[in-house]
């Protein structure tokens, strides 16, 4: 089953690279408290596009438009109105200057409970703000063989706390709406994302 976003934003030749230390970040919903931790130095790129997507309020009022049990949650993409309308916040992204990231797939970390990884389209260099948590061990999603056939889905973070949240969250009542399948009938709005500290 794809991971997939609706952005239309254009390719940019330099990511921020975020140093090589620990950082930390909350996200708070209206679910409750989630704690994270990033791991720059086995994906870079990734941490430095959600530090820079964090901080710049992106993700403010945004929802978890995606709850599916034994499987994952997947959010930071979409504001309430725009998944009623089914309509991509491509414009959102795109005055916010949100660009796409290298995969770093292969960086070492794997798709197991509780990680969070970047969603992407079937491009495999098309993720740009939208992430998922991993609700069991889903070694589908990650990079297998060769790098340049089997890229998977980048993993950057872990939770810390609040894995009981994820999982209230996935277990909530999901409904279609237009395009969007296993949207929570009531919404769970991440209120924002506040980094913590630098380890």
């Amino acid at each position: 089953m794809p991971i997939s976003f609706d952005y239309s934003i254009a390719y940019a030749d330099k990511v921020t690279k975020a140093p090589a230390k620990a950082e930390l970040a909350e996200i708070r919903t209206s679910a409750g408290l989630i704690k994270i931790q990033m791991e720059p130095s086995r994906a870079p790129f990734t941490v430095g596009q959600f530090l820079k997507v964090a901080k710049s309020g992106f993700y403010s009022k945004k929802v978890f438009h995606r709850a599916i049990p034994e499987f994952l949650i997947q959010g930071g993409g979409y504001n309430l109105k725009l998944v009623n309308l089914a309509i991509a916040d491509s414009e959102s992204g795109q005055k916010r200057g949100l660009i796409r990231i290298k995969n770093e797939s292969f960086g070492g970390l794997k798709n197991t409970r509780g990680t969070l990884g970047m969603a992407r389209t079937n491009d495999p260099e098309s993720a740009v703000a939208q992430f998922y948590i991993n609700l069991k061990d889903n070694p589908s999603l990650d990079a297998s063989g060769s790098k340049d056939k089997n890229l998977g889905y980048t993993v950057f973070a872990k939770v810390t706390e609040g894995m009981d949240v994820v999982d209230k969250i996935a277990a909530v009542y999901t409904v279609r709406m237009g395009a969007f399948l296993d949207v929570p009938k009531v919404p769970v709005v991440i209120e924002d994302v506040k980094i913590l500290e630098s380890k």
